[in-house]
């Protein structure tokens, strides 16, 4: 769980609830001091208070994160749009080819008339007519040639008209393909100004106002936690009485799962098959904890929050789309109470993050730029975060 990975705790770190008195005292002292600092007006030189820029911050990493699903879902768009236009390219360079292999055949015919007498114009005024059907309709040469002849100046008519008809769709997807390209560009910039803005409010904090940031941000990890537990008391709560009204039938997966919803949640409450598909999802997503969060990374060595998602239910045979804005319409919808292990938790209004709940109130995630694939509780950002839990397969 989330404990394993947290760092011993100095004794002068140590805030309210700590069993040694003497400590506890003191620390009461420090978080009493540290709430009046955080809280405390901006200064007369117009700088801001600690909470404030702590504020600011986490909503420029939001702001980041939404970007990087923009940026995203530019980016598959590009991707999409480039395979397109490559293959109608090939495929007009191929019947092209063939285009110039029956007009040289053509070519080859008219000057055997010519040579022969039969007085058909030049194989220049051929090869410059507006179409071979007009060349020969107009100089009645239709009539002089034989049925493989007729047949080349058919085929050469029906390949022009396809040619230049894919020419004109190649020439359109490749005007397409350069305003995803620019799509991407501008994605990509929003969110380089998102992080830099973070960074730079960053690097104005003296050593002593980072701590007391990390003190901040310590607390509100800890209530996370507290909210987390109470989550998991109550899906157990709930699994138990589901279990008594089934006659004491094992409807669960262990001590991390949930009860069964009831709600008309679908196949992935009923089909036995969606714990065996997310045990294999959750043994992949525990696997990359501590890998680095980098935006636009779908892995293997770093992720962003929906690559991470996406990677992980692959694992267990499951494509889910790459951006949070389609994952959440990839399956289920179900409440936080009936949330299992390998749903999908949904964060913000806009949707721009998501985790992999592995019960007990807690889930995988990648958090934000400078963070690692971690375990944490979903109350990481309190309550009024969470948007939705989604169950896929």
């Amino acid at each position: 769980m989330a404990s394993q990975h947290r760092k011993p705790r100095s004794a002068g770190a140590r805030v309210a609830g700590i069993r040694t008195p003497a400590l506890a005292t003191a620390a009461l002292t420090s978080v009493a001091l540290l709430s009046q600092t955080a809280n405390a007006a901006p200064s007369d030189d117009g700088k801001p208070s600690l909470e404030e820029v702590e504020k600011k911050v986490d909503d420029l990493y939001r702001q980041a994160e939404s970007a990087t699903e923009k940026y995203n879902a530019a980016k598959e768009k590009t991707t999409k749009q480039r395979k397109r236009t490559d293959g109608l390219v090939d495929d007009v360079a191929q019947r092209t080819q063939k285009l110039n292999e029956a007009r040289e055949e053509l070519g080859s015919y008219a000057a055997a008339q010519y040579r022969t007498g039969a007085s058909a114009p030049d194989t220049a005024a051929f090869l410059l007519a507006d179409t071979p059907q007009d060349y020969f309709d107009q100089n009645q040469l239709m009539s002089r040639l034989t049925d493989r002849q007729k047949d080349v100046v058919d085929d050469y008519v029906t390949e022009r008209s396809a040619t230049m008809k894919q020419r004109q769709e190649a020439t359109e997807s490749l005007a397409t393909l350069t305003d995803a390209q620019n799509d991407l560009k501008v994605a990509k910039a929003a969110v380089q100004k998102k992080l830099g803005e973070a960074r730079e409010l960053l690097s104005r904090l003296t050593a002593q106002e980072k701590a007391r940031l990390a003190a901040i941000e310590k607390q509100r990890q800890e209530e996370a936690a507290r909210k987390a537990a109470e989550l998991a008391r109550q899906q157990a709560a709930e699994q138990a009485a589901a279990q008594q009204e089934s006659g004491g039938a094992s409807a669960g997966t262990g001590s991390s799962s949930t009860a069964p919803s009831t709600s008309g949640s679908g196949s992935g409450s009923e089909d036995p098959s969606y714990a065996t598909k997310a045990e294999k999802a959750l043994t992949f997503a525990r696997a990359q904890i501590g890998k680095p969060y980098v935006w636009g990374a779908t892995g293997p060595d770093s992720y962003d929050c929906s690559g991470l998602t996406q990677a992980v239910w692959k694992a267990a045979g499951v494509t889910l789309p790459r951006t949070t804005y389609d994952q959440v319409d990839a399956g289920t919808t179900v409440s936080l109470a009936d949330a299992r292990p390998g749903d999908l938790i949904f964060f913000y209004d806009d949707v721009s993050h998501v985790g992999v709940y592995i019960g007990n109130g807690m889930m995988i995630h990648a958090p934000k730029p400078g963070a690692y694939v971690r375990e944490e509780s979903v109350f990481y950002d309190g309550e009024s975060g969470i948007h939705s839990v989604v169950r896929p397969a």
